[in-house]
């Protein structure tokens, strides 16, 4: 079985995130479909297949929950330091066309979230990041062409 590395914190947000779907969605989702059914023709009931669709995607995630859980390696970023890009590290980032910059925590695949500034382990930028020190500077293939980027800060929360 392969091994996903995950913070803590990512893997209690899927944790609970399963919890939700099977003590809650899936059971309402059920009820919505036997009221579906009591409205008569299920061939043209519009709320019936709405929730048997909506129960798919639930059943769905459940599975794909089930699969990731017991894959995840949790590390504990509490117990890291220095100052080179790591798993779990915070980076600050200056791009060095634009000035512009930016903040990002490096994490595993499946809690990565870009509006929250987590990026994946596995993603470009993350990859160029991945053993560099404070003061290096990455480039990065992006589709607009490659970026260069100025490791600014480095820190383990």
């Amino acid at each position: 079985m392969q091994k996903f590395p995950m913070t803590a914190e990512g893997l209690a947000r899927l944790e609970e995130e399963l919890r939700h779907l099977k003590s809650e969605e899936r059971p309402a989702v059920i009820r919505a479909i036997a009221e579906a059914r009591e409205h008569g023709d299920l061939s043209e009931n519009a709320e019936y297949h709405a929730a048997r669709e909506r129960q798919s995607f639930i059943e769905g995630r459940i599975a794909e929950l089930e699969g990731i859980i017991p894959s995840a390696e949790v590390i504990d970023v509490s117990k890291l330091s220095g100052d080179q890009v790591r798993f779990g590290a915070t980076v600050t980032v200056i791009d060095e066309e634009s000035d512009e910059e930016k903040t990002y925590r490096i994490v595993g695949q499946y809690e990565a979230d870009t509006k929250q500034g987590s990026i994946s382990i596995s993603s470009p930028l993350a990859k160029a990041l991945i053993g560099k020190k404070l003061g290096d500077s990455v480039e990065v293939p992006a589709p607009g062409g490659s970026r260069a980027y100025e490791i600014a800060k480095v820190r383990f929360v």
